[in-house]
């Protein structure tokens, strides 16, 4: 028997993953990053190949993580989670910073950032896992809780697109007609 919803007890926290190419900048929510190892402090983030941020970090080498507060409105995850910077400036009207080596470090309904330099790649289907060496991070806010994938879907009912590692389509028809 495989039940898919047991996948969701694992924790997952919802981040903002950005880089830039040649200028341009682009970020997407991701809720698939994880500490490798303490010394040197590495992570792991996990994109689907579609991804225009996928292709940034590609030709860049760099990519930020915005760890994401409890209190992120819906429209903002919105912005960075179902819209794709192809066709919109997804940072017009968003508080951020650039990073040493040009990437966007989101300052809106963040608790945290990592800033982190591509080590190596892994080919997973249609996902890319990056691996990085952590090159800065700092705590913004250390009051506000991180939001964790559960809450945004039991609490805030949140949705996820089918490019995201943690799709389950039986869930999301369940949840649509739930809500109708």
């Amino acid at each position: 028997m495989v039940d898919l919803e047991s996948l969701f007890k694992l924790s997952y926290g919802m981040c903002i993953v950005c880089s830039e190419k040649d200028g341009s900048i682009n970020g997407c929510i991701v809720n698939t990053v994880f500490q490798i190892v303490p010394e040197p402090p590495m992570l792991a983030i996990s994109l689907n190949k579609q991804s225009l941020t996928h292709d940034y970090i590609v030709h860049s080498g760099f990519f930020t993580i915005s760890v994401l507060s409890q209190e992120t409105p819906m429209p903002f995850i919105g912005k960075f989670g179902f819209r794709t910077g192809r066709g919109i400036d997804k940072f017009q009207d968003v508080n951020y910073t650039t990073s040493v080596t040009g990437v966007p470090i989101v300052r809106d309904n963040t608790i945290a950032f990592i800033e982190v330099e591509l080590s190596e790649s892994l080919d997973i289907e249609t996902h890319t896992l990056f691996i990085g060496k952590v090159l800065a991070c700092e705590i913004i806010n250390d009051s506000a809780l991180p939001l964790r994938y559960s809450y945004y879907r039991d609490i805030k009912h949140g949705r996820t697109p089918e490019t995201a590692a943690t799709y389950h389509q039986a869930k999301q028809k369940q949840d649509k007609e739930t809500r109708q």
